[in-house]
């Protein structure tokens, strides 16, 4: 008989249903068993795209006696960290406190009846290797400690939630005193962990880490500083050249597991891709390197071919096993290749993508990364690099359709508000920098599914899945959803989505700021009561929640007028304060955000007759200005905010406000260049190959 996780909305709790273990999900059900029956909680977190999860699911999990000494000795909860980041949070900090080791999935806990942590780890495997103990040998020393040592665990706890009240931030700066000191070290940090030969920072594993690509790219844009952008374009070029970068399908996955960025761990996430493809869509109108925009469009291809509902939200996640071996999706032979090819396309193909070269992965098949450019492929082969570009697309399109013919890796089909997010603001950059109507389409199909699905009766929720909305939505849902609310806007101006931005700003006053403290925290407070409440500020995977409502509060305080929200940004920053002087480069969003409170961003509105917007378009989308908003907003729309408000003229005009305070209008393009002080830079046309189709 399927457990109770069969009734869950998580694909991965469901993949957990079939399971011998009497698995509860995180609830009042599975606490109130706890404290009835004495018996601790055995907290399991993972995600459905984790390899080790499964890995640990299919060894003890399944296992008929392992399950038995489970269900004999623990309340079992199985939770999904991706629709309970809540719980994912908190309990991962605990594991690092409790055993001074990082953390990660999955993500293995012990709890008292009172949701406190007193032992845990992550993978455990079933028999003792690793230099790990077998797990149910585990579970039979976790219960005996358990029942003969309350005192100490009791003591132990109490010091634990101590312990985790102190990881809170104190700060309480006076805004006056804020600097761009932290931005400055924070780009030195950067540069002394460079890597000068892959790009990145740091060694293997290897991380995008697009919080500091993108503190590079604000840092050139506001200062010059022509070293923050080499380091910036060499690492999303070496990224986009290697195997973290799917050369045949598109998307990029987690992280790579060497510092080449050569072997990925194959999982693909909604979140990297809608983060990174903002980053090259940005990193397109810095440098105009063609190959950023040919990333934009196989990875926006892929998003909507693979990851957009037809209800129109985006799904989470590609797991990196598919037919029970990781990466097995991916990876080929030559003589797979070899027999999908004709003989020009697989001369090219195996120059460029290192097939004369030793195998990559695991000793005997290929991972594809670019061995080779393509303008260096065709000079050695003595051809055009166009009709080289060409026979290389060919053998592209032909190995993905040959790829589609395999056990595809597992979708999780749920949709988050938070990634959808991430991916919208993604979609809608990069469809204004490339003039793709098809993007901004895909991007407000998914903004138009989270209102009329997640967002019920002025309340946020944070998951769906198979007709089910639920769980109160996070401080990442709110804040994400208002970047990605000013990115359309930016896109396609609807009065109807100011509107709905002020009141996610108005919510993340009212549900989530620390009114003494300052900042926000990550949960309501109307949110489950549990052992701890964070407040972080740092970017991990995503970015820092509190970093975005920052930035964004800022932003909208100046195209509403609403100075509330500012100080509501300055408060945050100086909760951080202290953190940003200590370690900066870990910081990224609310270096960002410090960055235009410092200097408040730059406000363009264009008015007139929407079909002579064209030519200004084409000047402010593609621009580089990352810390400017520029909005196009059609002669005699209303139910706008004074500021936004501009005289209808008989032409296009456009006003430069900086701050509170607008230039005189502008009635040309050329003026308006100048205005904004902007380089006359080569036109998308000619700068890169693939056509554009601007609306």
């Amino acid at each position: 008989m399927p457990n109770r996780l069969a009734q869950e909305t998580s694909p991965y709790l469901q993949q957990h249903a079939e399971n011998p273990v009497d698995w509860y999900a995180w609830g009042p059900e599975a606490l109130a068993e706890s404290k009835r029956s004495g018996k601790p909680i055995l907290l399991s977190v993972g995600y459905s795209a984790c390899h080790w999860c499964h890995v640990m699911a299919h060894e003890s999990f399944e296992d008929e006696g392992v399950a038995r000494v489970m269900n004999e000795l623990f309340v079992n909860v199985k939770v999904d960290r991706e629709e309970r980041p809540d719980i994912d949070q908190i309990y991962q900090v605990a594991q690092a406190l409790l055993t001074q080791r990082n953390g990660g999935w999955p993500l293995t806990m012990f709890l008292t009846p009172d949701q406190v942590p007193f032992f845990g780890g992550t993978y455990f495997p079933k028999t003792a290797r690793y230099g790990l103990p077998g797990f149910p040998d585990l579970l039979q020393r976790v219960r005996k400690f358990y029942d003969d040592n309350a005192a100490e665990i009791g003591t132990q706890n109490r010091e634990l939630v101590s312990m985790l009240g102190r990881t809170q931030p104190t700060s309480q700066a006076d805004p006056s005193s804020f600097t761009r000191e932290p931005i400055e070290k924070a780009v030195q940090n950067l540069e002394a962990m460079f890597d000068g030969e892959h790009g990145g920072f740091g060694g293997a594993p290897k991380f995008p880490h697009p919080d500091s690509i993108e503190l590079l790219l604000r840092h050139h844009a506001a200062t010059g500083a022509e070293n923050s952008r080499v380091m910036a374009e060499f690492t999303l070029t070496k990224m986009a050249e290697g195997g973290i970068y799917d050369q045949v399908g598109g998307g990029f996955a987690r992280y790579s597991v060497d510092e080449r960025w050569a072997i990925p761990h194959f999982e693909k996430m909604l979140y990297d891709n809608g983060w990174l493809l903002r980053l090259y869509a940005e990193a397109w109108t810095a440098t105009r390197n063609p190959l950023f925009e040919r990333i934009c469009d196989e990875t926006a291809a892929w998003v909507m071919r693979e990851m957009q509902s037809p209800e129109g939200g985006y799904y989470s996640s590609l797991d990196a096993d598919s037919d029970g071996e990781e990466g097995k999706f991916y990876v080929w032979t030559v003589d797979e290749i070899r027999a999908l090819l004709d003989t020009s396309e697989f001369g090219i193909a195996s120059a460029a993508w290192g097939l004369d070269r030793a195998a990559n992965f695991e000793g005997k098949h290929w991972h594809l990364v670019v061995a080779r450019p393509i303008a260096e492929v065709a000079r050695e082969l003595d051809m055009n690099e166009g009709a080289a570009q060409q026979f290389l697309d060919s053998a592209r399109t032909k190995l993905r359709n040959e790829r589609e013919k395999r056990v595809r890796p597992g979708r999780d089909e749920k949709i988050l508000t938070s990634w959808n997010a991430l991916m919208i603001a993604g979609m809608a950059r990069a469809a204004r920098v490339f003039g793709r109507a098809d993007w901004v389409a895909s991007a407000r199909k998914a903004l138009d599914f989270i209102r009329s699905t997640l967002w019920q009766d002025g309340k946020l929720l944070a998951t769906y899945k198979d007709g089910r909305a639920h769980l109160d939505a996070y401080l990442d849902d709110h804040a994400f959803l208002l970047e990605a609310l000013l990115e359309v806007m930016q896109a396609e101006f609807r009065p109807g989505d100011l509107e709905w931005a002020t009141e996610l700003g108005e919510k993340l006053l009212e549900d989530f700021e620390d009114g003494e403290g300052g900042g926000f925290f990550f949960t309501s407070h109307h949110h489950e009561k549990l052992i701890h409440r964070p407040k972080s500020g740092p970017d991990n995977a995503t970015p820092s929640g509190n970093g975005v409502a920052a930035w964004m509060l800022n932003r909208l305080a100046f195209l509403t007028g609403e100075m509330r929200y500012s100080h509501a940004a300055a408060r945050t920053l100086a909760l951080f304060w202290a953190q940003l002087e200590r370690h900066p480069s870990g910081f990224g969003s609310l270096l960002a955000a410090l960055e235009e409170y410092l200097e408040p961003p730059r406000t363009i509105i264009v008015s007139g007759a929407r079909a002579d917007f064209a030519t200004w378009r084409e000047l402010l989308d593609t621009a580089f200005a990352p810390a400017s908003i520029a909005l196009f907003i059609p002669a005699g729309t209303t139910e706008i905010p004074a500021v936004l408000a501009k005289p209808a003229g008989d032409s296009v005009n456009a006003w430069v406000c900086e701050g509170v305070t607008c230039l005189p209008p502008v009635a040309s393009c050329e003026e308006l260049r100048a205005a904004l002080e902007l380089p006359k830079m080569p036109g998308p046309s000619t700068a890169s190959s693939i056509s554009r189709s601007r609306s």
